[in-house]
Parts: C-alpha cells; sequence; structure tokens
C-alpha cells in the first residue's frame, strides 16, 4: 500500500513540474493574447513567414502573425497580424518581410510613415515588399559566375 502512495506523490510531482514548464514557456514566448489590435497586408511571396512570427518596429518585437491566407482573386498571400496597442502606427507604415540572417527565420518589418492620421483594427497596410529568395539568388550567382569559366 505505501508503494502505491510514493508512487502517486511522484506522479503528483512530476504533473506539477510539467505544468510548471507549460506556463514557462506560454509566458516567455509571448503566446498568450496580449491587448492590441489587427491589421493585416498583402504579398507575393511570403517565404519562411509563419503563424506567430514576430512583428517588429526598428527590430523590437510589437506583435506577432495570426493568420495567413490565400486571396483567390489576386493570389497574393493575406498576412494578419496583431500590434501591441501601445503602438500607434501612420497611415503610410510599410511592411516588409525580412531575415534573420541566411540560417535564420523570417519577421514581418514595419518602417512607419509621416502620416498623422493612424491604423486602426482592421486596417489593411498598402505599401510592401515581398520576401527575398536567399537560395535563389545563390543559386543565380552560382550558375552565373559557373557560365562564366566555361567561356
Amino acid at each position: 500500500m505505501s508503494g502505491n502512495l510514493v508512487e502517486s506523490i511522484i506522479g503528483a510531482l512530476v504533473l506539477l513540474v510539467a505544468g510548471w514548464f507549460i506556463l514557462f514557456a506560454y509566458e516567455r514566448t509571448d503566446m498568450q493574447t496580449g491587448d492590441g489590435y489587427v491589421l493585416s497586408a498583402q504579398f507575393s511571396r511570403i517565404d519562411g513567414l509563419s503563424i506567430g512570427s514576430d512583428v517588429r518596429l526598428s527590430g523590437i518585437k510589437v506583435g506577432s502573425v495570426v493568420s495567413q491566407e490565400l486571396d483567390p482573386v489576386t493570389f497574393q498571400a493575406l498576412v494578419t497580424f496583431s500590434i501591441d496597442s501601445k503602438i500607434q502606427l501612420p497611415l503610410d507604415t510599410a511592411a516588409a518581410i525580412s531575415s534573420e540572417g541566411i540560417l535564420g527565420g523570417s519577421y514581418l518589418s514595419l518602417k512607419p510613415g509621416i502620416e498623422e492620421d493612424v491604423l486602426e483594427t482592421g486596417d489593411v497596410i498598402t505599401e510592401t515588399q515581398d520576401s527575398v529568395d536567399l537560395l535563389g539568388l545563390i543559386g543565380k550567382f552560382i550558375n552565373s559566375d559557373s557560365s562564366e569559366s566555361k567561356d
């Protein structure tokens, strides 16, 4: 009987520690839905950008990507993202998909404009810059370099 009690206590401790780890990860990764507003932007390419990717302003995380979908009319990618409510972006804000490096992930970079009016929930950012296909560029560079050496 005492063996079952010890096993039950150890099992409870394991569940408690696992719950603590989940709570810790939840708080550290900013997965909680914060106080903010939702914006959208359309891109021709969003390579490497995924749901949960950072939205950054001057390199500082101010939000995250909420959803991605394909517009059936224009065949462009519609990216929806949330922004911290403390950040008031001008109407002429631009959005670009940037990479953290050759092997790093992608994030959505915002570049505020100079308008006095600000974006509100549901607005669409029209000034966008698509992601750059780094592997394609490297491939073109290698192929053009090898074709020149054959001549």
